[in-house]
C-alpha cells in the first residue's frame, strides 16, 4: 500500500479515518467551542486510540483545509488508502468467485470519484481500479465526498489500464464496459461471478484501448432519452446503477 502525508477534511472523513485506520492518523485538529456532538465523539474515539487531539480556533482549520468546508474537523493522515496493481490477484481470490470490481477510466472530478467510492463501498465491491495518470487520485476532496468509503474499499492504482484488464481476464474476471453506443443491455448480462464493470471519464467515456479489452459493451436502457445514452448520466450515477444491478442479481 502506498503512503503519503496529507490532511483529510470534514467530520465524516475524519471520523472514518479514526474508526477504520487509526494507526495512520497522526493528529486530529478540532474546532474549539464547536457545538456539533459529533466533534466530541471524534475526540473521544481518537483519544481512546491514543491519537493526539488539539482544539484550535476556526481560522487555523481554515488554513489547513485549503478552502474545503472542514465542519470543525481535520486530521493529518500518514497514508493514502491505495493499493498497487500486484494486489489484484489476492483481492480477486478473496472474492471466492464473486469478486466485483469497479474500473474507472479517467475520471477527473474528485467529487465524482468520491461518489463512486461511496457506491462501491455500499455495494460491497471488492476494489475500485483507477489509472495512475490522467485521472484524479484519492485526495482530501475525494475522502470528504466519499463519506468514509475511501477508507473501507480498496482503491487500486494501475500504470496501464488496458494491460490490467487483460490480466484480470487471465484471472477469470469478465470485463463489461458501459458505452452509450452499445447494443447490449446491462440488465441482460450475468453479473454474479467475477466481474469488472468499466466506466469512462466525464468528457470522453471509454478510451479506445479500454473498449477493445472489454469482453462486452453494454448500456443502461433509458427510455427518457435514448439519443444521449449512458453518457447523459453522471459517471457516479451510472456507477451506482451498474453496481446495484450486480447486487440485485447476487441477492436474487
Amino acid at each position: 500500500m502506498s503512503k503519503e502525508n496529507q490532511w483529510i477534511v470534514g467530520i465524516n472523513a475524519v471520523a472514518a479515518a479514526v474508526e477504520h485506520d487509526a494507526g495512520n492518523v497522526r493528529e486530529v485538529l478540532l474546532e474549539a467551542g464547536a457545538k456539533n456532538p459529533r466533534i466530541g465523539e471524534i475526540e473521544t474515539d481518537a483519544r481512546r486510540k491514543d491519537i493526539e487531539v488539539r482544539r484550535v480556533v476556526a481560522s487555523a482549520l481554515d488554513g489547513v483545509a485549503g478552502g474545503l468546508r472542514h465542519q470543525g474537523a481535520v486530521a493529518r493522515y500518514a497514508a493514502a488508502k491505495t493499493w498497487d496493481e500486484d494486489a489484484l490477484p489476492g483481492l480477486i481470490e478473496a472474492g471466492q468467485g464473486k469478486a466485483l470490481l469497479l474500473v474507472l477510466d479517467g475520471v477527473q472530478d474528485p467529487h465524482n470519484l468520491g461518489a463512486c467510492l461511496r457506491s462501491a463501498a455500499a455495494a460491497g465491491a471488492t476494489a475500485v481500479v483507477i489509472p495512475r495518470d490522467k485521472a484524479v487520485q484519492v485526495n482530501a476532496t475525494v475522502r470528504k465526498t466519499s463519506a468514509g468509503a475511501a477508507d473501507s474499499v480498496p482503491v487500486v492504482r494501475v500504470t496501464n489500464l488496458s494491460r490490467t484488464l487483460r490480466e484480470l481476464q487471465k484471472l477469470g474476471v469478465w470485463i463489461y464496459g458501459l458505452a452509450g453506443d452499445a447494443t447490449g443491455s446491462l440488465y441482460a448480462i450475468d453479473l454474479r461471478g467475477n466481474v469488472a464493470l468499466v466506466l469512462g471519464g466525464e468528457a470522453d467515456g471509454l478510451r479506445r484501448l479500454t473498449r477493445e479489452q472489454c469482453d462486452q459493451l453494454v448500456t443502461i436502457p433509458m427510455p427518457g432519452d435514448t439519443a444521449q445514452g449512458v453518457e447523459s448520466l453522471n459517471v457516479s450515477v451510472a456507477a451506482g446503477v451498474t453496481l446495484f444491478e450486480a447486487v440485485r442479481q447476487r441477492l436474487g
